[in-house]
């Protein structure tokens, strides 16, 4: 299948969250469910990589090369993608004790037709040189498209963008949140609201606000009119740091989407996100009668199997 820049996979859909929280709080919580873009590279993935596959199709790569961990949604939507739109992939993964049936998501790649390259945790730190040897080893990997870990460079935000489009014609927000991995998403976002919109990033990872913000401003870079004082990151609600998790996140999921029908999430990001959100508004950070419209990311394949 061709991809262009004027491939477009249908609008995903928005809903209207329910929690007596938000009914007391009078804010009104809207769902930005890209989770429903499509069935593998749903959400923030397909956002960012849309634009990358079409440079990667006008470059006349065949095959995708990243980076990720063994329970990425990147590598788990690369290898859908490649499958998808005809590119072989390679997938680089932080880990050389693991193998392909060290998770489902690294099956999920392999029977996807993903290819692996195992590295120790120590040398997975240094990406440029690992991409070296590869390319040394392999002359032609010199033609393949280097797709960054997480998704997140300059071309992904041309589709975080039309997200950003979309929710402007879906509703009307006085915040927009989203949760945040590697900075991308909240940076797509942030570069295309519009005043007086206050963009807010909710932390999936423990300590690392101060290094996410040199991300995110470096990815905006090219921007100068970019408006800071509209944009805030809070790292309360990482509930012990990226793919950790509690007893109490995992209650407040069930009981939400025990209140919302059709309506799932995973412990990574989303509901995190949406934890920290029913919090806020029930200690009046939302100014009532205020829209706060936030975004499913996907990722449903890192759903806990208790949930």
């Amino acid at each position: 299948m061709l991809i262009s820049p004027s491939f477009d996979l249908p609008v995903s859909p928005v809903q209207t969250i329910f929690h007596p929280v938000l009914e007391k709080a009078g804010v009104q919580l809207i769902l930005k469910r890209d989770d429903l873009i499509h069935p593998s590279i749903s959400g923030n993935k397909w956002r960012k990589m849309k634009y990358n596959l079409v440079e990667a199709q006008q470059q006349g790569a065949k095959k995708l090369i990243t980076f990720g961990g063994a329970y990425s949604n990147h590598i788990y939507a690369t290898a859908s993608a490649g499958k998808v739109f005809g590119f072989d992939t390679l997938g680089i993964i932080r880990g050389d004790e693991l193998n392909p049936q060290s998770s489902p998501t690294l099956q999920y790649a392999a029977e996807n037709g993903m290819q692996f390259r195992f590295v120790s945790r120590t040398a997975y730190r240094d990406k440029e040189e690992i991409l070296r040897q590869l390319k040394q080893e392999d002359v032609a990997l010199e033609k393949a498209y280097y797709l960054p870990e997480g998704g997140s460079n300059h071309l992904a935000l041309k589709g975080l963008a039309e997200l950003s489009q979309e929710i402007y014609q879906q509703t009307q927000p006085d915040y927009i949140v989203s949760a945040v991995g590697t900075g991308g998403t909240i940076a797509g976002i942030l570069a295309a609201s519009k005043a007086p919109t206050q963009v807010i990033g909710i932390t999936a990872l423990k300590g690392a606000t101060s290094g996410l913000l040199n991300d995110i401003q470096d990815l905006l870079s090219e921007n100068s009119t970019i408006d800071f004082t509209r944009f805030a990151l809070l790292d309360a609600y990482h509930f012990g740091g990226y793919a950790n998790h509690t007893p109490v996140l995992l209650d407040f999921i069930r009981q939400l989407e025990s209140y919302n029908p059709n309506l799932q999430l995973e412990q990574v990001y989303t509901g995190k996100m949406l934890y920290g959100i029913i919090d806020l508004a029930e200690k009046g950070f939302f100014k009532k009668g205020s829209q706060v419209v936030a975004v499913h990311t996907g990722g449903l394949q890192g759903r806990n199997n208790t949930l």
